[in-house]
């Protein structure tokens, strides 16, 4: 795993796991963010909003999720695949 993985993985895990699972849409996560829809996740090259982020992901994301966890897993992975880190 790499140092930009981790480090967004750790921010993502912090960002959502206060958010009510199951989630079933990118809307219920926003309640979660610190700062909505503009919350920021930055790691080496890679600066997104929540809001560029639901959108980059748009297809790739599989709600529900019953857990931060696996919501995680589902970005980082959409992330790779769209050669985002």
């Amino acid at each position: 795993m790499s140092d930009v993985e981790q480090e967004l993985r750790e921010q993502f895990t912090r960002a959502f796991e206060g958010a009510d699972y199951p989630v079933t849409n990118q809307m219920d996560l926003v309640p979660a963010l610190p700062d909505g829809i503009g919350t920021r996740f930055e790691a080496g090259d890679f600066s997104m909003t929540a809001m560029e982020l639901g959108t980059k992901l748009s297809g790739i994301q599989e709600f529900p999720y019953d857990d931060v966890e696996s919501l995680v897993d589902d970005l980082i992975e959409g992330l790779q695949e769209r050669e985002l880190i």
